[in-house]
């Protein structure tokens, strides 16, 4: 992990399309601009934690309705043969 100590105003450069700026800083708290090329996703950690658990669970849930959909599909397709 790089550690850098930066001021109001001051900012870093990630890549060449990534700046982060401080936008302020008080009660403990300090307050970052981001810009970023609108391709590249931007989330809070615990916003990009959720993300990633229901991933996870949509993927678990992804072979039962893989399943019901084969079973739908069936008889579209015979009465398709039949016309």
């Amino acid at each position: 992990m790089l550690v850098l100590t930066r001021k109001l105003g001051e900012g870093i450069t990630i890549g060449d399309d990534i700046r982060v700026v401080v936008l302020e800083m008080k009660a403990g708290q300090v307050r970052l601009g981001i810009e970023a090329p609108s391709d590249v996703q931007v989330h809070r950690d615990e916003v990009y934690a959720k993300i990633l658990d229901e991933n996870k669970q949509a993927a678990r849930a992804q072979p039962a309705a893989t399943e019901a959909l084969k079973h739908l599909g069936r008889p579209i397709q015979a009465e398709a043969k039949r016309v």
